[in-house]
């Protein structure tokens, strides 16, 4: 009869330790899934607030009161939520199925031991992987970059931001090349279109011309500019002579401008400074050279 009980005792504890377990995991993947969510927008709304924070008072209000950055920050958390708790439900029911096996009498030391081997293998190779996953976990959460930014990475490659996942950053450059860049491999980025922009246009004058008249032309037409296109945020400066070169002066003009739009005001300022420049009589220089003829006598 002992053996009896133990079977009876067996068969209804087992089933029940095991109901209870599986409850227990499916209680914990919920509870840890939802943590996972609000623990990111936690860090994520004060990595947000830090950075809206010191740059509140350079940049314009027309700027702050977009959702730009809600948008970039649900984006990311979307991005990085799906993958951890992808990752948290597996390690839940993983520690699950190691307990139920040890409920019907399997011996977890072997099964934990050939475990333990199979992820130091994964592990020694797979570093890349996890490197470019680590990185890209963090690529995320700072905001480093995101889609439709425009990016130089170590130097190397630049471009506008396509596509960025845990392990590899999407670029298309300016002739239409795609680079696929491992996350892992990226040590410094440069975003040219991070919050905001600035239009940097360089204009050369002949040194016959007058300065506070050329300066003005051009304060005037950058002026015309701001007050007619949405996206300069503040006023033009004209930060004065940059260059005295070897065929004119330089003089220097700014312009900030919203995200990755320098370029097409940059092309408009160029395209009325050379009008207004030809009403004005303001001479563009080109290269020149003097050549002295001498006739020998004799």
């Amino acid at each position: 009869m002992p053996e009896t009980t133990e079977i009876v005792d067996f068969l209804v504890d087992a089933p029940l330790k095991i109901v209870v377990i599986l409850v227990l995991a499916v209680v914990a993947n919920r509870v840890a899934r939802k943590g996972v969510k609000r623990a990111l927008r936690t860090l994520q709304s004060g990595a947000v607030q830090e950075r809206l924070g010191s740059l509140r008072a350079a940049t314009p209000d027309a700027l702050l009161a977009t959702t730009e950055h809600s948008l970039r920050a649900e984006q990311r958390i979307e991005a990085l939520a799906s993958v951890l708790r992808s990752l948290t439900t597996f390690v839940i029911y993983a520690v699950a199925a190691f307990m139920i096996l040890g409920e019907v009498g399997i011996e977890l030391g072997p099964l934990i031991a050939g475990a333990g081997i199979i992820g130091v293998a994964l592990g020694f190779g797979s570093q890349s992987l996890v490197k470019d996953f680590l990185s890209g976990v963090f690529i995320l959460i700072e905001d480093q970059f995101g889609v439709g930014d425009i990016v130089n990475l170590d130097n190397e490659t630049s471009g506008t931001v396509e596509a960025v996942s845990l392990r590899t950053t999407r670029l298309r450059a300016v002739d239409g090349t795609v680079w696929h860049v491992p996350n892992g491999e990226i040590r410094r980025v440069g975003n040219q279109s991070q919050h905001w922009s600035r239009a940097l246009i360089d204009v050369e004058v002949a040194y016959e011309t007058d300065l506070d008249h050329a300066q003005a032309v051009i304060a005037g037409v950058a002026h015309e500019i701001g007050a007619a296109d949405s996206d300069v945020l503040d006023e033009p400066e004209v930060w004065g002579v940059e260059a005295l070169g070897a065929h004119g002066v330089t003089i220097r003009l700014v312009v900030k401008t919203r995200p990755s739009q320098q370029y097409r005001v940059s092309r408009e300022l160029r395209a009325r400074l050379k009008a207004a420049f030809e009403r004005e009589g303001i001479e563009i220089p080109f290269p020149q050279q003097t050549v002295w003829h001498k006739t020998a006598t004799g």
